[in-house]
Parts: structure tokens; C-alpha cells; sequence
């Protein structure tokens, strides 16, 4: 994305702040939006095709549950040892699959999305593809791919190869004859290092501030996600991930009260490592927000998300993962102008004025503070 001035924006399950995630209406929306990235969590049917779903239980994001042709297909499994009752995407082949509809998984934080139940359908990666292709020869710019590979171990158990599966479509497509960008992002270690030996295609190791890997916790490995961020941990990972996928608070930590407080090191020492971060995820919603970034007191409110993204780009990382594409691109803009990062940052640190939304709930507004010189 040569064009692109300032950290990459990342569409997380489409622009799902406004349409059902995981849905071509999401990501038709986040294309239309300015996303430098298509990000879409994958998962594999019964007949070993990638679709995009962010659970492998499907009752929280279809209609599954109502439907009762589908019914003997409820069970107990285990999911990356946890304990789940439902409906197991792996139990679905394409088509069955693609009999169900999709539904706003978060519909008490945003009802506008539940217009959209019972009317989109569960995309695979190959539609998805096509409509980045499609959306960059429109614009006159690629729309980058960004496919998270959900629960490997949990799939090998079960004798389906998520990687097999993705390197055979991202094959077909011939992306990078096409100058289509991808990441490929994984909290499993062992399928990026697996991946680092079959393709060039970027991988983003994932970094939560809790937990575990899956394939450690099978191993028998006791290191947690927070041993990946010592200097050893770091440089283990720069030998096959080229970004480092950071939850939010591991670059900028919150306070006790949970206001944003300052940026740690995380960034300068992935780069001195040569590897890029991205931050996730970063949503408009004052449930999501720190503490100093919200904006009256109903948590489906949309609070002062510019100001949370003028931070973490004054913090130097080089992409966010957001719900809500058009507000990154929004503070984006108002950041790179003429605008260094030191100053974005000590201007930042001072909480903004609320934005304002219009009718869809998207920013319209830019903060008070002008640009300066």
C-alpha cells in the first residue's frame, strides 16, 4: 500500500460496526469506506472449505438455532479446550451451510445491525476475494487481504488443514500477480512457523494480554502470550512473523480507573526487530472505549474514538484493527498531514472533544484542535 500515508486500517470482520460481521454486505461497506484491509477470521466446513465465521459454533452469529432440520445436529464439543453446546461449523458442509443466515452477534450494543438478520448469507474466502479484487479495480487501488486462520489444532484434530486449505486459494487467485496484498494472521505459533516454510505471504503473530496459545497448552508449553513480548519471545517471533498483532492495551495500557495512559516499548522494540505492529481492536462504542474516551453513559453510545486512534498513531504503530474503518481513515487524515508523530502524541494525551454522528452512526466530525505546522 505504497499510497497509503500513515498506519494501515484494517477492516475487522468488514465494517461490522454497521453491518452483521463476517457478511459481503460488511465488507462491500469497509471497501467503500477507504480499508486499506479485508480482515475475516476463516474456519472450515464439513467438506474442508474456508468461510468466514469468527466462532466455530454457529448459534451466536446464524439462525441455526431456529432452524429445526438442524436440530439432532446440537452436541457438547470442546473448542480449544473449552466446553461449548451448539452447532459445530465442521459438522456443516458448504451447502447446508449455506442455508443459514446470518445475525448480528451483538445486537444489544448495536440494533441497527438486527435490520440485516435473516437477509445475509455465511460468504467463503474465495467471494471475499473477489470482492476486494473487484472493489480495488473500482477505486483505482488494491483492497489488501487480512485472513485470520481460527482454531488449526482444533481442526487437525479432526484431519482438515486450514493451511492447506488457504495456500490453495490464495494460489488459485494468483494474488500477488494481481498486486492484491495479503497478511496472514494465527494465536498459534506453530501454524505461522509452518506457513513461514511454504509461502512469502506475510504473518502476523497474534498477542493477546491473557492466555495462552492452543497449540503451547497441547504441547505441554507453560509460556503464556506475555513471554512472547521479552526480548527472547520477540525475537523468536521476527524469525517467521513480519507483525506483531498486539491487543490495544499492550501498546498503550490503561490505568486503574481505565483511562489510556502512555505508550510502553512494545513498538520500538518490535521494530528494532524489523517487525511492523498492528493493534486491535479498536471500536467506536463507548463499551469498547477507555474510560477518558467515552462519551455519556449508554455503552451503545459512540464515544470519542478519533481521539483513541490519534494516540495509538502517535504511539508509532503501522496498523489498527477497527470495527469501524471510516473513523481510523477519518483520524488518519487529521494525523499525516504536516503533523509529526511526537507532536500527534503530546497534542493526543489530552482528551478531544466528542465527535459528532450522523444518522448510520458514522463520524462526521473532526476534533477542535487545527492542524499544525
Amino acid at each position: 500500500m505504497s499510497d497509503t500515508v500513515g498506519p494501515l486500517v484494517i477492516a475487522h470482520r468488514g465494517a461490522c460496526g454497521y453491518r452483521p460481521e463476517h457478511t459481503l454486505a460488511s465488507y462491500q461497506l469497509a471497501a467503500d469506506l477507504g480499508a486499506d484491509f479485508l480482515e475475516t477470521d476463516l474456519l472450515l466446513t464439513r467438506d474442508g472449505v474456508l468461510v468466514a465465521r469468527h466462532d466455530a459454533e454457529l448459534s451466536t452469529s446464524t439462525d441455526v438455532a431456529e432452524r429445526p432440520e438442524f436440530a439432532h445436529r446440537r452436541r457438547r464439543g470442546l473448542v480449544d479446550g473449552r466446553e461449548l453446546t451448539g452447532w459445530f461449523i465442521d459438522d456443516f458442509s458448504l451447502a447446508e451451510l449455506r442455508t443459514l443466515f446470518a445475525r448480528e452477534r451483538i445486537p444489544e450494543l448495536r440494533p441497527a445491525n438486527q435490520a440485516y438478520d435473516g437477509r445475509l448469507r455465511v460468504p467463503t474466502f474465495d467471494e471475499i476475494i473477489t470482492l476486494a479484487v473487484e472493489g480495488g479495480r473500482r477505486r483505482g487501488r488494491p483492497v489488501g487481504l487480512y485472513p485470520e486462520l481460527k482454531h488449526p489444532t482444533y481442526f487437525a484434530e479432526r484431519g482438515l488443514s486450514p493451511e492447506d486449505a488457504l495456500l490453495e486459494v490464495l494460489r488459485g487467485f494468483r494474488l500477488e500477480r494481481a498486486g492484491i496484498p495479503v497478511f496472514v494472521q494465527s494465536y498459534e505459533p506453530s501454524v505461522l512457523r509452518r506457513l513461514a516454510a511454504r509461502t512469502s505471504v506475510p504473518l502476523v503473530q497474534l498477542v493477546d494480554i491473557t492466555g495462552r496459545p492452543y497449540d503451547w497448552e497441547q504441547a505441554g508449553d507453560g509460556r503464556r502470550f506475555v513471554d512472547m513480548l521479552t526480548p527472547t519471545g520477540l525475537r523468536e517471533v521476527s524469525a517467521y512473523a513480519a507483525v506483531l498483532g498486539a491487543h490495544k492495551s499492550l501498546v498503550v495500557p490503561r490505568g486503574p480507573e481505565g483511562r489510556l495512559g502512555h505508550p510502553g516499548r512494545l513498538v520500538s522494540d518490535a521494530h528494532d526487530l524489523g517487525m511492523a505492529v498492528h493493534a486491535w481492536t479498536f471500536r467506536n462504542e463507548n463499551s469498547f472505549l477507555p474510560a477518558d474516551r467515552r462519551r455519556g453513559w449508554e455503552a451503545a453510545g459512540h464515544g470519542d474514538a478519533l481521539g483513541e486512534f490519534a494516540v495509538y498513531y502517535g504511539a508509532g504503530v503501522d496498523g489498527v484493527i477497527t470495527d469501524h474503518p471510516d473513523t481510523a481513515v477519518t483520524a488518519r487524515d487529521q494525523a499525516f498531514g504536516s503533523r509529526s508523530r511526537r507532536s500527534l502524541l503530546s497534542d493526543a494525551m489530552s482528551p478531544a472533544s466528542p465527535i459528532e454522528t450522523s444518522s448510520t452512526g458514522m463520524a462526521t466530525s473532526r476534533p477542535d484542535r487545527p492542524r499544525t505546522s
